[in-house]
């Protein structure tokens, strides 16, 4: 199933969060709106975050991925799509050896 990574602006009381979020590239959820209405008091998962406070208190800083809970955006700004890929499941895997019996 082909998804899109969306480059966006999150504002919450306390801080601006710019990441990529990634989202269905058609369909069910693949708007925004949409998406953030179905994941209820769940997580944004954001990768590539910058993480700004509002009150100045503290440096700026740098994630490679953050869990945002939605309860706490107030506002989503979308920057721009950065890609579209095509999602490639692995049919391989590894059984794992069940432990000694001692």
């Amino acid at each position: 199933m082909p998804f899109r990574r969306e480059r966006v602006r999150i504002e919450t009381a306390r801080h601006e969060i710019e990441g990529t979020l990634q989202l269905p590239y058609e369909g069910f959820r693949s708007r925004m709106t949409d998406f953030l209405n179905t994941q209820g008091d769940d997580f944004l998962p954001l990768t590539d975050a910058q993480v700004t406070y509002l009150d100045s208190t503290r440096e700026p800083e740098k994630h490679e991925y953050l869990a945002l809970a939605t309860r706490h955006v107030v506002l989503v700004i979308e920057l721009g799509e950065v890609e579209i890929v095509e999602e490639i499941l692995s049919a391989e895997f590894t059984a794992s050896t069940p432990p000694p019996v001692v």
